[in-house]
């Protein structure tokens, strides 16, 4: 099953994907607001060959009324969470309606020692409404280091950081 979001309201649309073929044109009507849209069953030539950069962690976003559950992976350097507009210099975008998420709200730092072990570091980007790790606000001047299960907030957008490849995390 697939979750898409009416672009008018916002509203969430369940459909089974499996039952249409890769590069199909489906065309929904919202039953919220009615409006109708479109969206393309993606296929295997969509799909860009160049290889994904190595994820080392990802944060999993947990659901509220602004956003579904998304995972996002982090990768070597800096990772700038924040909300998803079009042009955003976030390159750990989350989608969400949620105003009180900046678009460049935080920065987890993905270093590497000698062995190849992942160092994450969490700071304010910094944001207009903070950063908070468990129930402390990061000062503009704080690095953090995370731990495996560190539960970050953002406006009103919680995430959990998770240490690993994103495969694993998903699970």
């Amino acid at each position: 099953m697939k979750r898409i979001r009416c672009p008018k309201c916002d509203e969430p649309i369940l459909f089974d994907d499996k039952l249409y073929a890769p590069g199909r044109t489906l065309v929904f009507e919202c039953p919220s607001c009615s409006k109708q849209f479109k969206i393309r069953i993606p296929s295997p030539q969509d799909e860009p060959e160049e290889e994904a950069p190595e994820t080392f962690g990802a944060l999993i976003v947990v659901e509220n009324a602004f956003h579904l559950k998304q995972i996002v992976p982090l990768v070597e350097g800096e990772n700038v969470v924040g909300r998803h507009v079009r042009g955003t210099k976030a390159n750990a975008a989350i989608k969400t309606v949620d105003p009180s998420v900046d678009t460049t709200h935080c920065i987890v730092t993905v270093k590497l020692d000698r062995n190849r072990q992942p160092k994450f570091i969490l700071r304010d980007a910094p944001s207009n409404t903070g950063t908070f790790l468990h129930t402390e606000i990061l000062r503009d001047c704080d690095r953090i280091i995370l731990s495996d299960g560190d539960i970050i907030t953002i406006g009103a957008t919680t995430m959990i950081f998770r240490i690993g490849k994103v495969e694993e995390v998903a699970e």
